[in-house]
């Protein structure tokens, strides 16, 4: 059972920086450009879903193919960000 999220980019017109939506708790992102931003995705959301989606007993227990979140991520076309 592979659990899937999704991590959507969101452009701030007034703070002039990407913002994200997204399931994943705890997952806050502000980045002035994209590639800023698809590197906190990079380095912080597996982490944060094993943390704050899995209960330690589920970790234990579960194939490890049942751990490994498929996260869904659609870069937003330039110049096309949805304020």
């Amino acid at each position: 059972m592979k659990r899937m999220f999704y991590v959507r980019a969101l452009w701030d017109e007034e703070a002039k920086v990407y913002y994200s939506e997204s399931d994943i708790f705890g997952l806050h992102i502000e980045a002035a450009t994209i590639e800023e931003f698809e590197t906190v995705i990079t380095d912080v959301a597996a982490d944060l879903i094993l943390s704050n989606h899995f209960s330690a007993e589920e970790i234990a227990n579960l194939p490890l193919r049942d751990l490994v979140p498929a996260i869904i991520w659609q870069r937003p076309e330039p110049n096309r960000a949805v304020a």
